[in-house]
């Protein structure tokens, strides 16, 4: 399991698709890029996508993500991408009071519950009070990470 923080931003194209029968269909897909900037981000999924799509396509919208840690899963069987809400828990030292902040992460998996499976799997390995408040399956289509351009 590979765990990596960045700066994200979901990309949403536009593209004529050829589905099963033949026929063209225009689509809309959201995929999670790897950016310092807007404008960065915008260049990534361009260059990503050029090598999938064989006709033209346009950049619709771009925001930035609400999670800045990414949960990779290494089996080839998982395809599916979904994000998970956790709370935080520490205790105030002054007024001995619980405080709960929300934290967004995205994790890999092949299923939900095997995207339970990966939270678990790196949260239990730290020593933060946390609990999994949800995990919901996504519209993002796929992940593409910062190459070195060297």
């Amino acid at each position: 399991m590979k765990t990596r923080t960045a700066n994200w931003f979901e990309c949403k194209i536009s593209y004529e698709k050829t589905i099963e029968d033949g026929t063209q269909k225009k689509v809309k897909e959201t995929y999670t890029v790897d950016a310092l900037s807007f404008t960065e981000a915008e260049s990534e999924i361009i260059e990503e996508m050029s090598a999938y799509i064989s006709g033209a396509f346009t950049v619709e919208n771009i925001n930035k993500a609400s999670y800045s840690e990414i949960f990779f899963d290494d089996r080839d069987s998982a395809d599916k991408w979904y994000k998970a809400k956790l709370q935080f828990i520490t205790i105030d030292e002054k007024t001995a009071k619980e405080k709960r902040s929300n934290v967004y992460y995205l994790v890999q998996g092949s299923s939900l519950k095997s995207a339970l499976q990966n939270v678990e799997e790196v949260m239990g390995s730290t020593m933060i009070d946390y609990d999994i408040v949800s995990i919901a399956d996504t519209a993002i289509m796929d992940v593409f990470e910062h190459k070195n351009k060297n």
